[in-house]
């Protein structure tokens, strides 16, 4: 669970409603020096971009490195990463589940990206919640999409932090005139 603490691994998501099967899940988590209304600015990003490793996950295009002049929009349904858009909750989180086409090779996964008041800046909370039973064959495709998804959602969180603490906040700028 990197950088999760255990407080933040037995928290309720909204993920976690999604997948009424036996589930189990995994929580990552990190520390950004920006406030959640800007740290979910990005996070609306990642219906455009996957801020990962681009070469595996967007078939090389860039992921934009600055926010765009108009947020995406958010509604129930639209794709997000691989997900699907089930609930959000402005400043507060995105949740996804996986399409049922893709939830028929894998089984039922939803995620919950979150977003939290942390000292002067946040936390980014990322919970998957992903059923535990299936065919062997699924089961043996979530043990490693886990071990993948450690690697790809490490890069994604770190890339997310450094772009939200890289760029300058409305806010302070508003505020600075």
């Amino acid at each position: 669970m990197w950088g999760a603490t255990p407080a933040e691994q037995s928290v309720p998501y909204p993920c976690d409603r999604l997948v009424t099967a036996p589930s189990e899940g995994w929580t990552r988590a990190v520390d950004i020096a920006a406030s959640p209304a800007h740290v979910f600015r990005w996070l609306r990003q990642l219906t455009i971009a996957p801020y990962s490793y681009d070469w595996i996950d967007f078939r090389g295009r860039k992921s934009p490195h600055a926010l765009l002049p108009t947020p995406p929009d958010l509604s129930v349904g639209r794709p997000f990463l691989v997900f699907e858009i089930a609930s959000f909750t402005t400043d507060e989180h995105i949740t996804g589940l996986l399409p049922e086409a893709l939830a028929e090779r894998h089984g039922r996964m939803a995620v919950s990206y979150a977003v939290r008041p942390h000292g002067t800046g946040s936390r980014l909370i990322i919970k998957v919640i992903t059923e535990t039973g299936g065919t062997p064959r699924q089961r043996l495709r979530r043990r490693l999409l886990a071990w993948g998804d450690l690697v790809m959602m490490r890069k994604q969180l770190l890339t997310l932090k450094a772009l939200a603490e890289g760029s300058a906040e409305p806010e302070a700028n508003a505020a600075n005139a």
